[in-house]
């Protein structure tokens, strides 16, 4: 008797992306690609409409992002299957996603060789957390997370902003800014406020694109 065939929604902003995931599927005989949704919106609609067994999911999109679309997607099945499909490897990034949901985590780098595997993995009821990816959240575990407060400075601090412009910013005063640059620098383990920034871009505290 053959295994069943496993059904797959694919969610990536990225044509391209979703091309290159479905010729991969498109050769195995017991995989079916049942949609491609470009955004996270469009996902959680095409979710709710054919249910697939397994989500393939971008986390990084301009309309809604994966994390968010991974929390839609649970509130409509609480046993939805869904992997994390990423560029970024930042430890952040990782507990946002284990948070909202997911059941594994595939850096794009790693699509082509691994995600046959991946979707077999947690089609059956196991979780997915490569070893790298496991590597780089136990280099940082435990952490101290940043509140939203001291990632909003973070991001001025960023941007090259002194304290000033930064109270002016959030409407708070300049000592209060102090304060949580300092809380920041030592949550962080870094030595100055460019040095914060770099471990924040790293860990995927911030992205470029903030």
């Amino acid at each position: 008797m053959s295994a069943p065939t496993i059904t797959i929604l694919c969610v990536d902003d990225h044509p391209l992306v979703r091309k290159g995931i479905a010729s991969i599927i498109a050769n195995e005989t017991n995989l079916k690609l049942v949609g491609e949704a470009g955004g996270g919106h469009e996902a959680v609609d095409m979710f709710r409409s054919l249910r697939p067994d397994v989500v393939l999911m971008d986390l990084r999109m301009p309309d809604m992002d994966g994390i968010e679309a991974t929390k839609q997607i649970r509130k409509l099945d609480p046993d939805a299957k869904i992997i994390a499909l990423t560029s970024y490897d930042g430890d952040s990034d990782i507990y946002k996603t284990i948070e909202a949901g997911v059941r594994g985590y595939i850096l794009k780098e790693m699509v082509h060789t691994k995600v046959i595997d991946a979707i077999h993995t947690v089609h059956s009821g196991k979780r997915l957390m490569p070893t790298e990816v496991a590597e780089r959240l136990s280099e940082y575990f435990p952490q101290v997370a940043l509140t939203p407060r001291e990632i909003a400075v973070l991001k001025y601090v960023a941007k090259g902003m002194a304290n000033r412009e930064i109270a002016h910013h959030l409407g708070i005063a300049s000592g209060t800014v102090k304060m949580h640059v300092q809380n920041i620098l030592a949550k962080l383990g870094a030595s100055d406020r460019t040095h914060a920034v770099t471990i924040a871009l790293e860990r995927g505290i911030l992205h470029l694109d903030f």
